[in-house]
C-alpha cells in the first residue's frame, strides 16, 4: 500500500471516527434536551397545579368572605326589622285609646305593685288623673308621686324593697329578649 493509501485510510478512519463522535454528541445532546424538555414540561405542570390550586384556594376565601359578609348584612337588616316592629309596637303603647292604656296599668299595678309603692308616671302619660282613681290604687295603697319621669310612657313603682321600672320601653325590652328570636323567624319565614 501506498503512502496516499495509508493517509486514506487514516483520514477514513479519523472522518469514521469523528463521525461516531458527532454521532454520540448528537444523541447525548438530544437525550440531554429530551430530559431538560420532559424536567420543564414536568415542572410546568406542577406550576400550572399549584397556581390553579392557590387560585381556587383564593377564590374559595373570597367567596367564604363574601358570604360572611352577606350573612352580616342580612343579619343587620334582620335586626332593623325587628328594631322598627319594636319601634312601632312602643309607638302604639303610647296612642293607646284610654279604656285600653287603663285596662293595661291596672294589669301591670295588680301584677307588681306591693303595698305602699310610690306610683310615677311618664311625661308623655296622658291618663294620669283616670289612672290615680283605679281601685287597683287604693287597694293596694299606692302613693302617687305629682313627679313625671322622662319614661318611654307607662309608669314606675318605687318600694322600699324593690323599684319597678313597667315604663313600656322597658316593657318591650323584656318582651324582646324573650321573644326576639320566636318574632325574627316569624317575621322571615
Amino acid at each position: 500500500m501506498g503512502m496516499q493509501n495509508i493517509v486514506d485510510k487514516i483520514l477514513s478512519d479519523a472522518n469514521a471516527e469523528a463521525l461516531s463522535i458527532v454521532a454520540e454528541a448528537e444523541s447525548k445532546a438530544a437525550k440531554l434536551l429530551a430530559d431538560a424538555s420532559s424536567r420543564a414540561e414536568k415542572a410546568r405542570r406542577e406550576t400550572e397545579a399549584d397556581v390553579r390550586q392557590k387560585t381556587e384556594s383564593i377564590f374559595e376565601k373570597k367567596a367564604a368572605d363574601a358570604r360572611l359578609e352577606s350573612a352580616k348584612l342580612h343579619l343587620k337588616e334582620k335586626r332593623k326589622t325587628v328594631d322598627r316592629v319594636y319601634a312601632l309596637a312602643l309607638d302604639r303603647l303610647i296612642a293607646l285609646e284610654k279604656e285600653d292604656c287603663l285596662r293595661l296599668v291596672t294589669a301591670l299595678l295588680e301584677k307588681y305593685a306591693e303595698k305602699g309603692d310610690e306610683l310615677f308616671f311618664a311625661e308623655n302619660f296622658k291618663y294620669a288623673d283616670e289612672a290615680r282613681i283605679l281601685p287597683v290604687v287604693k287597694e293596694k295603697e299606692l302613693k302617687i308621686s305629682e313627679t313625671r319621669l322622662p319614661l318611654d310612657g307607662g309608669v314606675k313603682l318605687v318600694g322600699e324593697i324593690a323599684d319597678k321600672d313597667l315604663s313600656y320601653g322597658a316593657l318591650l325590652a323584656a318582651d324582646r329578649e324573650e321573644y326576639q328570636a320566636e318574632l325574627a323567624r316569624e317575621l322571615f319565614k
